[in-house]
């Protein structure tokens, strides 16, 4: 998977999330290159995974309206119960870095599959660690993929929401030289 920039901001619970992603929308973002990682309270102990990268996925349950009225919005949806982090539900382009983390057996050593796919996508191993913790305390992940220019525009935009961090994540750039 190609490394890629991105800015991830964490949010105390959906609301916040939610309101985040409208403003995006408002400032004439591509909702495209959005992702939304939150802990679900889905309890069926036997669930293992669903995903749909199509267009549509219905869901059920306590946060239902909230993560229904981003689907229309958000490119992919997920439902997966990923082991030390329990069930998450998942929208945007990281569906398919997850799908491919785990089908490709890519976990990195001590990170979830989500946590594999945010390091493929470029994101250090101490930030994914960070992530990951916090979805265990049941907050949320907007994470926002773009250009250098697109991910510090949204960094912007975002620390005016309630985000209670946000971090941006630029891809180094090797050095050309000329002769």
């Amino acid at each position: 998977m190609s490394k890629q920039n991105s800015t991830v901001a964490i949010f105390n619970d959906h609301t916040g999330a939610e309101h985040a992603v409208k403003e995006l929308q408002e400032a004439g973002f591509d909702i495209k290159k959005l992702s939304l990682v939150g802990k679900d309270y889905h309890s069926d102990e036997h669930v293992v995974g669903y995903y749909n990268t199509g267009d549509r996925m219905r869901y059920w349950g306590k946060l239902g309206a909230f993560w229904g009225g981003l689907w229309g919005l958000l490119f992919g949806s997920a439902f997966f119960l990923v082991p030390g982090i329990g069930p998450i539900v998942v929208g945007g382009p990281i569906v398919s870095w997850i799908v491919g983390a785990l089908e490709g057996a890519a976990i990195v050593g001590g990170i979830s599959a989500v946590g594999a796919a945010l390091y493929s996508i470029g994101i250090p191993k101490d930030s994914v660690l960070k992530y990951e913790t916090s979805l265990k305390a049941n907050k949320f992940l907007l994470v926002v993929h773009g250009t250098a220019d697109e991910v510090e525009r949204a960094s912007s935009i975002l620390q005016g929401t309630d985000a209670i961090e946000t971090t941006v994540h630029k891809v180094e750039k090797l050095a050309t030289t000329t002769p």
